[in-house]
């Protein structure tokens, strides 16, 4: 059924070690790109070189603060220096009125559109797009609003497995660009490790709704989709109360993530 390709990436996010080291790995492990905050400009030019010396995409994670208009317009600019796949943005905050998240919305697609990257707001806790309900009502004030879905933070803001949410994730699906693949709980973002027998069922509910995101993706004629693993280090991965030690491997939980989900693409494609 699902006839566009999987591109899938390596997240940044609590890998120790220099760009070169990381990146290295990350395509030797046959990852299309890596996905991370902007480099610092003194490592900008080392970081720019390391991607094209490993052949790797990449995907831009930005953050907004302060004045977020501004910061997201400062943080694009910068951005399109690297020809990025895409932007994945943690976006506004939770805090902010209705009034305040519809002028930094409609300013961000301006942006958006003069810069020519697409950019995938993040479904993130403390952000305008934390819960299901109020990201649907952005979704539906701006029709050309798009995604990067991660349920994981929605699950454990609801405290639940979102059965009462599904006209608001049926939207999110439709407006999706991108997938962050982790597995959360009513009670945390972040399984210990998404193989434990203990959490099949949102294994399960996880694999479904990035199922119906691809369906809809091919659909719609899109030639690449997304994916990247996103389990992070503690603080999102639990660890023993007395040696502070992680439970699970960092690289090997998310390489098991990405493993599953391209199995599991492939069963899609065939279906």
């Amino acid at each position: 059924m699902i006839k566009l390709n999987l591109n899938v990436f390596k997240a940044l996010w609590g890998m120790e070690g220099t760009y070169e080291k990381f990146l290295e790995r990350a395509a030797n492990a046959g990852y299309a790109g890596i996905e991370a905050p902007l480099p610092s400009k003194e490592d900008e030019a080392a970081f720019k070189q390391a991607l094209k010396r490993h052949n790797l995409s990449y995907i831009v994670q930005t953050f907004t603060n302060g004045d977020h208009a501004s910061s997201f317009s400062e943080q694009v600019e910068r951005a399109a220096g690297f020809e990025p796949v895409l932007i994945v943005c943690h976006s506004a905050k939770d805090s902010m009125s209705e009034a305040e998240q519809d002028r930094f919305y409609d300013h961000a697609l301006k942006a958006e559109q003069r810069w020519g990257i697409p950019v995938g707001h993040e479904t993130h806790r403390g952000r305008a797009m934390f819960t299901p309900w109020t990201t649907a009502r952005l979704l539906r004030r701006f029709p050309e609003l798009r995604i990067t879905a991660d349920f994981s933070h929605w699950m454990n803001v609801c405290e639940s497995h979102l059965e009462d949410q599904e006209e608001a994730i049926e939207l999110a699906i439709q407006r999706t660009i991108h997938v962050h693949g982790r597995i959360g709980f009513p009670e945390g973002p972040q399984v210990p490790h998404p193989a434990s027998p203990y959490f099949e069922k949102e294994l399960g509910l996880f694999l479904g709704w990035w199922e119906r995101i691809f369906a809809v993706q091919a659909a719609a004629g899109r030639e690449q989709a997304t994916f990247t693993a996103e389990f992070g280090p503690p603080g999102y991965m639990p660890t023993d109360p007395f040696t502070n030690k992680p439970v699970s491997d960092l690289w090997e939980v998310n390489e098991w993530m990405t493993d599953r989900l391209k199995k599991q693409y492939e069963q899609w494609m065939t279906s």
